[in-house]
């Protein structure tokens, strides 16, 4: 079942490893269907190595419907995101070495980069350490995100949701990239580095609502 959507998971796999945000077997990508059943990364797997049947079809409860792997050792915080946030249809977990380093050391990434008020919809907030394959790392995430599409795992990595794989994505791209920015403006002299007010912030986010061919076109008080 769901044989489109586990190849389009195991594309945005190939892109997380594509763009540097994993390595190896980090991370995981899971995508909720309907029926409450969730399509869920294998453990342990390297992503180049994997093909769509590698992919694991479970119930809310971890329980495997379909599948013949071991589903990611994540999937209890995984699960524990989608029931408590129903809006939220894509998780995507990675270990990007710049949005993470920058968490050891900010409680709060600033959103002072257009990419990031598009694609995170605002300031991703860094929360307290939890282990890996822990339900903890769920709750932590359902408590920090807030309206925002990413959140940092203390001394871990990274969760980008999205109600599609594609916004998921574009989350933990374009944090990535807005990371590396922010990475070298404060390198050079942090105390200058500028923020943008809500009014910018929310600016972005709405722009970003007409960004793709199948959006309609730009408001006009968006044009000036």
């Amino acid at each position: 079942m769901f044989e489109k959507e586990k190849a389009d998971v195991l594309k945005a796999c190939i892109r997380m490893d594509k763009y540097g945000l994993i390595a190896l077997s980090g991370g995981n990508v899971s995508l909720r269907m309907e029926n409450d059943l969730v399509i869920v990364t294998p453990s342990g797997m390297i992503y180049d190595d994997m093909v769509p049947e590698d992919m694991l079809v479970v119930d809310m409860e971890g329980n495997i419907v379909e599948g013949n792997r071991k589903a990611s050792v994540d999937t209890l915080a995984l699960l524990y995101i989608f029931k408590h946030r129903p809006d939220i249809n894509c998780v995507i977990h990675t270990h990007q070495p710049y949005a993470t380093g920058l968490g050891l050391v900010m409680d709060e990434i600033p959103c002072n980069l257009t990419t990031l008020a598009n694609a995170t919809q605002g300031p991703v907030k860094v929360a307290p350490y939890s282990s890996a394959a822990s339900i903890q790392m769920g709750i932590e995430a359902v408590e920090n995100l807030g309206d925002q599409l990413a959140v940092v795992l203390k001394h871990h990595g990274v969760i980008g949701v999205g109600n599609s794989l594609k916004q998921a994505l574009y989350s933990v791209v374009y944090l990535e990239e807005a990371a590396k920015t922010i990475y070298i403006a404060m390198s050079i002299d942090k105390d200058k580095m500028p923020m943008f007010n809500q009014d910018q912030i929310d600016r972005a986010v709405r722009v970003f609502k007409y960004y793709g061919q199948e959006t309609g076109e730009l408001p006009e008080d968006l044009r000036y």
